[in-house]
């Protein structure tokens, strides 16, 4: 099979995703500008999960590009991370919902965690199908933000039951990590083709 399908519905099924989110914001109880502030944790906690599928379906998209042929356990693998990446927007209105609360914040990690194993597992499948010479192996190298990031949430998790705005804190600090953006598949890419 080729990786056009595969891209394809990852596409719509992330699309899917931030549009359920978007549609569980609430809209403020009056007309005016002080009636927004009530929103506040609602909005930044649909920003924070905005970024994160923004984020995984970024690096979803330039891993892709290493991909020549999807093997079954590529399609198992994406299957499995787009199953907790659709656990989001749930995540997401609880949390915001019940902002200093323990467990939606610590919930919310677990999803994150849970994706974050997803996405290594899909990593990990790709390279097997590509064999010791694999593209996507020599690109992400080390991969010390795919290391450091679980250690983060699960920091994050345990933090949450004492200080779920510390936990909060610590999930945004993994999607700031993330947002710098990496070079690594585009640099190999292009150093393959030259």
């Amino acid at each position: 099979m080729g990786k056009t399908r595969l891209e394809a519905f990852s596409d719509g099924v992330i699309a899917i995703i931030i549009t359920v989110m978007v549609l569980e914001l609430r809209r403020p109880a009056g007309a005016d500008f002080l009636d927004l502030r009530p929103l506040w944790p609602d909005f930044l906690s649909y920003l924070l999960s905005f970024v994160y599928l923004g984020i995984y379906w970024n690096n979803h998209h330039h891993m892709l590009h290493t991909v020549h042929r999807v093997t079954g356990g590529i399609l198992w693998a994406n299957l499995h991370l787009l199953f907790w990446l659709s656990l989001v927007p749930f995540v997401t209105e609880w949390m915001a919902s019940h902002a200093s609360a323990t467990a939606p914040s610590a919930v919310y990690g677990a999803v994150l965690l849970l994706a974050a194993l997803a996405y290594f597992v899909l990593q990990h499948a790709i390279i097997v199908s590509q064999g010791r010479d694999s593209l996507l192996k020599t690109a992400i190298g080390r991969d010390w933000k795919g290391k450091i990031s679980p250690l983060l949430y699960i920091a994050a998790i345990a933090s949450a039951f004492r200080s779920p705005a510390l936990a909060d804190g610590l999930y945004g600090a993994v999607a700031l990590l993330w947002l710098i953006p990496d070079k690594r598949i585009e640099r190999a890419l292009a150093q393959n083709e030259g």
